[in-house]
């Protein structure tokens, strides 16, 4: 495990060198997904016994920084496909074995229940339209959120909680709609998708509701929820440090009219100071919410809801302090930041770009205060 972080940095140059290509074709080149493929960061969160690492979430979180550090929309395509591999411990042995193990493998998907699954006997007959599938023109399997439906109407779990389910296809069932045209995150392909009238055998479903992990591992107590938040929290943080480090040589080159560097500025010093205390506070709380949990996850089946909804706060916490921490920077770079071809440019987009993610939108803070003031949420929320 302790190579992945290492493999990531190596592949700095390389990832780089491919921006122009991410850029014009709005998603992360085939040859980039495939060096990603053969370093297994698309494994990170997958079974072992389905061959993938099962690794540790700080291992996942550091190989995703890293990656950020060369390019977020590289690291946001990593962090989307090696959450979704967690699927790989709910779903049926002989389904995920007849799925994971091949070395081809790219799977990525989409949580919103904006697709419709209507019960046919043993399979769901499945269509719809999803946004924000990022990196889902590498992938050779995708997932889609699904609402069933049974007898006409949607199948309810209570009297206000339809069934939800994660359905899964191959690349080959898919219609991809070129939806992606924005400023942050370009390479990461984030357009719609669709299938149409899909069979979907019931087996090769998931409900993040009512199912719980077949394989019994300390990485499976997390919430899928859970280790997709801290994902993003992960290539917050790692395009937020490459930034703080940017403006640094940017500051130390750059003269004002009077012949004096912009790091010899007081008002550039203080400001570069407080921005760097608060991106390490958020990420140190970051990571000791991560451990605390990885702690409660020893020998335990689940994580506790105050647990739960804390790590999805410091997640929450970190993704919007590192877009702000990026925004300073890029101001007190002066006019340069105004031109896409600029770095701190695109920090920012892609910063700004990340916190429009579900999982760590505003909304997020009146969720978590509510489970921690100890007001009832549904805990497939966290």
């Amino acid at each position: 495990m302790s190579n992945l972080v290492s493999q990531a940095r190596a592949l700095e140059t390389r990832i780089i060198a491919a921006r122009p290509e991410m850029d014009s074709l709005r998603r992360l080149p085939d040859s980039l997904a495939t060096s990603f493929r053969e370093a297994q960061f698309y494994r990170l969160c997958m079974p072992r016994e389905h061959g993938g690492l099962e690794a540790e979430p700080r291992v996942v979180v550091e190989t995703i920084e890293a990656l950020a550090e060369a390019d977020a929309s590289a690291a946001w395509c990593v962090t989307i496909s090696a959450t979704t591999g967690a699927f790989g411990a709910y779903l049926d042995p002989d389904i995920a074995a007849s799925i994971f193990p091949d070395p081809d493998l790219i799977f990525a998907g989409v949580y919103a229940p904006t697709g419709h699954a209507t019960l046919e006997g043993d399979s769901y007959r499945v269509s719809g339209q999803w946004k924000w599938n990022s990196g889902g023109q590498n992938a050779t399997w995708l997932c889609g959120g699904c609402v069933v439906h049974e007898n006409g109407s949607p199948r309810m779990l209570t009297d206000r909680i339809p069934d939800h389910r994660m359905m899964l296809f191959p690349t080959s069932d898919v219609t991809f709609i070129d939806t992606w045209h924005t400023s942050g995150l370009r390479g990461t392909g984030s357009g719609d998708m669709a299938v149409r009238e899909v069979i979907v055998p019931r087996s090769r479903s998931v409900s993040l509701i009512t199912d719980r992990p077949r394989i019994k591992s300390p990485l499976y107590a997390f919430p899928i929820f859970g280790l997709l938040a801290i994902g993003i929290a992960a290539a917050a943080s790692g395009n937020a440090t490459a930034a703080l480090r940017e403006f640094a040589s940017l500051a130390s080159a750059k003269r004002t009219p009077n012949g004096r560097t912009l790091s010899d500025r007081g008002t550039v010093q203080s400001a570069y100071g407080d921005a760097t205390a608060r991106l390490k506070a958020a990420r140190a709380f970051l990571l000791a919410e991560i451990d605390a949990a990885w702690a409660q996850a020893q020998g335990s089946t689940t994580i506790s809801l105050k647990q739960r909804a804390t790590l999805r706060l410091a997640a929450t916490h970190m993704t919007r302090t590192a877009a702000e921490v990026v925004r300073t920077v890029q101001d007190l770079g002066g006019g340069a930041g105004v031109f896409t071809a600029d770095s701190l440019n695109r920090r920012l987009a892609d910063a700004q770009a990340m916190t429009a993610h579900i999982m760590i939108a505003p909304a997020t803070y009146e969720l978590t205060g509510r489970a921690l003031l100890g007001v009832p949420v549904p805990s497939a929320e966290l």
